[in-house]
């Protein structure tokens, strides 16, 4: 009797046969994959892995561009992608060894998706009709002897059916409205692959709406109050009790009416104490907010941590609903195991002394795991981003069994000459889960001075603010994820890379989520040809239909059946008016391109726009005016280039913002900006006077440094360039040729060295020097 076990993932069949083996497992490689032997309990079982899904669908007889199809096969990746011709080493190993054993366990992630991957991989690749079945939340040793000793029989067949409906679903949408999209700009006679699907439609317009509603909101002017006072020399502020006024003449009046006041009585003190609650435990949107508050790590990088996270065997599994935690767990045996870790020691040991540790559960729950928690085990090396998303998980965890806090809001409301003002401060008086969710708490502390009714306090200014009312915020990528779940849009698992995908076709853009002129072309054009396609009730109306699936309420065929009907309709009417809707989407991409290319107004004819061109040597900023203004700037061969609205003072040219996150800087596009050479006047004016120019170059040794000039300004490079790629910066006037940076060394005949990368006869370390 052997066994064959396989998981999703190498790591997870690496901790599996190591969790299981009586002695140490044997790993044995056949080709790029491999599996590993090993006894339990006397009896023999091997275990390899997948790597993730290893089948994909596919159209049976592809006919171009053409639409609608629903005749789709379930075929191995590498079939359909030359990327993933590693696929094929797994399936065949796994075949292999599927002929030598009698008994075969399914041991991927247990949910929807890891079902479909088992499923096809015991029909596809083991030619079997089912499987054991192991169910696990974490890659701990006794949790997975547990799903071992516990497992089923069989497939979860609900969750397989409803798994493979929701694939077949998003391809029948997904690849049909595509191509309807893309066929249309064709035959409008240009070409740009376009993308739509059963959840990114609905998604879209949901961004799209929030866009139009901010574009077409009209501020309304309205004003307040402010009093500021003293009272025994502490700062007093408040507002008029009206807060909002949108009448200038009560203001006004309100204004004349206190003109010269110097007192304020104190009319009224009301304290109110209020239990805050203790945050309850994560499920993946919620960790994916307050990643993204925290550390701005967005949603997909987030899910991809917490994955690497379960994998390590520090934490549970993350594409969860739950917010619920059970006792079963065994929480005092993993605040134990987190207080060996030093930062957490003194948090654990508090919580420890409680008479009885008991989570503050939320209401959201999941049929298969429990809410995301660290198991106890201390992570050997996490990257900082690991470390941050951990070290948020473990305090979330403890906060959890903590009370809750106590936070007193005491209110004060002020008479000036029958004016009422209100004085509001909220304090926290007992931190209680506070301490043990730090630095993650965010609330203000406003503290008020002890005060007696009756007291009058001395007015130092009154002030009128002239306000507007404000558009509805952006969304940012925690926020959508949020009312993505709030409206059954998508997956937990899947709604970062529905995000991710808009940005990617260009449809959205921005930190605070803008939708750009072609996502909202796009759903105007899907909203008057094909409005269902962006309707969200469709979309969850599925969501409805493969829930019952998974309960064994509906059948596949049905939903699928509904779907064919419903798209072979829509398609038919879309293909009619291709050419119409393809040039109104060529008409809104121009309109992206040229907002997106927009840099700024000429400042030599000062009539045409500054626009990013691409020409026979790469990119640069030019005149539309062309021919008759010739006005053009080099830029960066590579990485983003975005205008700024801003004019250099120092020479009034357009200033761009370069590169991304760390590395995003501003500059004046203009080489001859004064921002850009030596701060030393004379030495600009002559020419230039650096001690250093015809230094040998010290890393090519044939080169001398000369002065040169690059769009970010001045710098000394080796005039053996190209081969030689050496550079020295220049900082407020000053050459740093201690720090030089080497890109590229050729031939190097320098004497005494061997190695072609060299500085001071010592070998260099290109990849090291290009990172500094």
């Amino acid at each position: 009797m052997v066994e064959l076990i396989i998981t999703e993932k190498p790591s997870s069949a690496k901790k599996i046969a190591e969790a299981l083996a009586t002695e140490k497992p044997t790993q044995k490689k056949d080709k790029q994959s491999s599996y590993f032997e090993l006894n339990y309990n006397k009896k023999e079982i091997l275990v390899t892995s997948a790597v993730g899904h290893l089948y994909g669908l596919a159209e049976r007889n592809k006919k171009g561009w053409d639409y609608p199809v629903f005749d789709i096969e379930w075929q191995p990746s590498f079939k359909n992608s030359k990327e993933l011709t590693y696929v094929k080493n797994y399936i065949d190993l796994i075949t292999k060894l599927s002929k030598k054993v009698t008994e075969i366990t399914i041991a991927c992630d247990y949910d929807i998706e890891g079902e479909v991957i088992g499923l096809n991989i015991v029909r596809f690749a083991c030619n079997k009709k089912d499987a054991n079945r192991m169910k696990f939340s974490t890659l701990t040793k006794g949790d997975l002897i547990e799903a071992y000793e516990k497992k089923k029989n069989h497939l979860d067949w609900g969750q397989a059916n409803a798994g493979e409906t929701r694939h077949k679903l998003d391809w029948f949408y997904g690849i049909n409205v595509s191509r309807a999209l893309t066929s249309s700009v064709k035959a409008a006679g240009s070409f740009k692959v376009m993308s739509a699907g059963r959840v990114q439609g609905p998604t879209l317009k949901l961004l799209t709406d929030r866009e139009k509603e901010i574009q077409s909101f009209k501020p309304e002017p309205f004003w307040q109050i402010s009093l500021d006072g003293e009272y025994k020399k502490n700062a007093l502020g408040a507002w008029h009790e009206k807060d909002k006024i949108f009448e200038k003449n009560i203001v006004e009046a309100i204004i004349k009416k206190i003109k010269g006041e110097k007192e304020a009585k104190i009319n009224t003190i009301k304290r109110t104490k209020r239990n805050q609650m203790q945050p309850t435990p994560f499920d993946l949107t919620t960790l994916q907010s307050e990643s993204y508050l925290h550390f701005r790590i967005t949603p997909k990088e987030t899910l991809a941590i917490a994955q690497q996270l379960y994998l390590s065997g520090v934490t549970s599994y993350p594409r969860t609903s739950s917010q619920q935690l059970d006792p079963k767990l065994g929480f005092k045996n993993i605040l134990t195991s987190l207080s060996k870790q030093p930062e957490y020691e003194k948090m654990c040991k508090e919580l420890l002394k409680l008479p009885q540790l008991k989570p503050n559960n939320g209401k959201k729950t999941d049929p298969a795991h429990p809410a995301i928690y660290p198991t106890g085990i201390e992570p050997k090396t996490l990257k900082p981003k690991e470390k941050k998303v951990y070290d948020l998980i473990v305090k979330r965890f403890m906060a959890t069994f903590s009370e809750p806090a106590i936070r007193e809001t005491m209110e004060v409301s002020l008479d000036v000459n029958e004016e009422k003002f209100i004085a509001k401060g909220t304090r926290t008086i007992k931190e209680n889960w506070h301490v043990y969710y730090r630095p993650y708490v965010k609330l203000e502390e406003i503290t008020l001075p002890e005060m007696k009714e009756g007291e009058t306090i001395n007015i130092k200014k009154i002030e009128k603010h002239d306000k507007e009312t404000q558009p509805p915020n952006r969304f940012n990528q925690s926020s959508i994820i949020k009312e993505l779940e709030k409206r059954n849009l998508g997956t937990k698992a899947t709604r970062a890379d529905i995000l991710d995908r808009l940005f990617q076709r260009g449809y959205i853009e921005g930190v605070q989520i803008t939708a750009t002129e072609l996502g909202l072309e796009t759903t105007k054009i899907l909203e008057k040809f094909a409005p269902l396609i962006v309707d969200e009730k469709l979309t969850a109306d599925f969501e409805k239909d493969m829930e019952k699936i998974r309960e064994g309420k509906e059948k596949q065929e049905q939903v699928l059946e509904k779907a064919k009907q419903f798209l072979i309709k829509l398609l038919g009417d879309f293909k009619k008016k291709e050419k119409i809707i393809g040039k109104e989407i060529i008409e809104s991409i121009r309109e992206t391109m040229d907002h997106t290319n927009f840099i700024g107004q000429c400042p030599k004819c000062k009539e045409g726009k500054l626009m990013i061109r691409k020409g026979k040597f790469g990119r640069f900023i030019g005149c539309d005016g062309y021919p008759e203004c010739k006005t053009i700037f080099k830029i960066p061969k590579l990485g983003i280039i975005k205008h700024t609205e801003k004019i250099c003072d120092k020479c009034n040219h357009p200033i761009i913002e370069t590169g991304s996150g760390k590395n995003r800087r501003t500059n004046c596009i203009n080489p001859e900006c004064p921002s850009k050479l030596s701060n030393n006047e004379d030495s600009a004016k002559k020419g230039s006077n650096y001690k250093e120019e015809g230094l040998v170059c010290p890393s090519c040794k044939e080169g001398k440094m000369v002065l040169r000039k690059s769009f970010y300004g001045e710098f000394l490079g080796c005039n053996n360039y190209p081969k030689c790629q050496t550079m020295m910066k220049i900082v407020n006037g000053k050459v740093d040729k201690d720090n030089p940076v080497v890109k590229k060394i050729e031939n190097n005949k320098a004497k005494g060295s061997n190695n072609k990368n060299t500085f001071n006869n010592k070998p260099i370390n290109l990849k090291k020097i290009e990172k500094k």
